[in-house]
């Protein structure tokens, strides 16, 4: 902090700390003289600014020059004496009131020694030819830093906020509202586990994987005339491909592994467990009731009886909640994820990666752009470029779902239970180059 002398004009001083107590000003003693002027400096306290008196105020004009300074604030309405302010005053003041005093009173010092700044008098102002200080040539970069932090938080202010989806089941214990975060963080550890190698049908030497694809487009028929549950199907899909990734099976048996895989995912997902007559009979009876058990058995033991993994529709009911959806939308988002199933191309993406894929793709095809919105992106972690590879291959399935023979999907989502969702039309412009 320098004081400029008045006397002096082309010299500035330090001011030090003398070892008698006073503070030394030049050859002065500047506490010393404080004590002999203290009824006097008391008195231009009460003369300063809006006549509100402070507690440091440091005037270097003699006392004889009183009366010429009152009648220079008289003549200059701009005039300003020196005076000392807290810093916490200059922080807590609007923005505003310091642009006017920095336009009244140019030689503002941002000197911040001792937690005080300076406010020096138009007359105080250095010649031309003097240098001046640095405290002051700073005032500006601040006042750019102040506006530039400024434009920052105006552009914060603009983007899309994020919306929280759970308050709304603050009140329902089913939703576990204080932990559903924590939970999806978990699945999103397990998932890896749950996932097969994507070339695990090259080790099978009797089935392929169009086997495969037939197998699951039937299971998805014999679903939806049990009228199970979505999770039961998805767990379903899960169970065979762990399976066959580990056990090499002959195409007699393969029917066998998915009626096996159905009734375990029934035992876990459902209330009300179809029984294994009827399992029997779906198949035409081509398997009996203690091959049925004995694969039951085999399969268990080789998943280590490792059942409960997420899958696809964990995601997808929490994606669909964060897409803020409407019942259509839903449909067509389930409607383009069972077709994944049955591909087994698809098995490259990870279930969390499926569901949002799913999501994005139904809400590009009802409203017909591109559309990701910040709050879905939170809470997939899958930005837009991530899904658009996964998407524009679904986009392929919807448009080839009413052909060829495998359309056990397409017919179950073309009946009025499913508000005929297969009729829409595909959105064909995410598939960018493939048109």
């Amino acid at each position: 902090m320098a004081i400029s002398d008045e006397n002096n004009s082309n010299s500035i001083k330090p001011t030090n700390f003398g070892v008698t107590g006073g503070l030394e000003m030049g050859n002065r003693k500047f506490g010393q003289e404080i004590a002999h002027n203290r009824r006097a400096l008391g008195v231009i306290n009460q003369n300063l600014v809006e006549g509100r008196p402070y507690p440091c105020v440091v005037n270097k004009r003699g006392l004889s020059e009183k009366q010429e300074i009152k009648e220079k604030k008289q003549a200059d309405p701009g005039h300003r004496p020196i005076t000392r302010r807290f810093a916490a005053q200059i922080a807590n003041s609007q923005q505003s009131q310091a642009e006017e005093i920095k336009k009244s009173n140019p030689s503002i010092s941002n000197s911040n020694d001792f937690g005080a700044c300076i406010f020096i008098d138009d007359e105080q102002k250095p010649p031309a030819d003097q240098p001046v200080p640095m405290s002051l040539e700073k005032s500006e970069p601040m006042h750019s830093e102040l506006h530039q932090m400024e434009e920052i938080e105006m552009e914060d202010i603009d983007e899309e906020p994020i919306m929280d989806i759970d308050s709304c089941d603050a009140n329902n214990p089913l939703a576990v509202f204080d932990y559903v975060e924590d939970l999806y963080a978990s699945y999103r550890k397990m998932e890896s586990i749950s996932c097969v190698s994507p070339t695990y049908m090259a080790q099978q030497f009797d089935i392929n994987e169009r086997m495969r694809a037939i197998l699951i487009d039937w299971l998805i028929e014999v679903h939806d005339k049990f009228d199970l549950m979505h999770e039961t199907l998805f767990l379903t899909v899960n169970l065979i491909d762990r399976f066959l990734e580990k056990e090499k099976v002959v195409r007699k048996k393969l029917q066998l592994v998915g009626l096996v895989a159905m009734l375990l995912a029934c035992k876990y997902e459902e209330v009300s467990v179809p029984v294994v007559g009827d399992l029997i009979l779906i198949s035409d009876k081509a398997y009996t009731r203690k091959e049925v058990l004995e694969m039951e058995k085999l399969m268990l033991n080789t998943l280590q009886f490792n059942v409960s993994v997420p899958t696809p529709y964990v995601f997808m009911r929490r994606f669909i909640k964060a897409a803020q959806t409407d019942k259509k939308l839903e449909l067509l988002a389930f409607f383009l994820i069972e077709l994944s199933l049955v591909d087994y191309e698809m098995l490259k993406f990870p279930p969390s990666l499926l569901a949002a894929a799913a999501v994005y793709t139904a809400h590009c095809t009802i409203y017909g752009f591109k559309q990701w919105s910040k709050t879905c992106e939170w809470h997939t972690n899958y930005s837009e470029d991530q899904l658009l590879e996964c998407s524009s291959l679904m986009v392929d399935f919807h448009q080839k779902s009413g052909t060829g023979k495998l359309t056990g999907v397409y017919r179950k989502y073309c009946t009025s239970k499913f508000c005929y969702t297969a009729k829409c039309e595909a959105a064909r412009f995410l598939q960018g180059n493939k048109q």
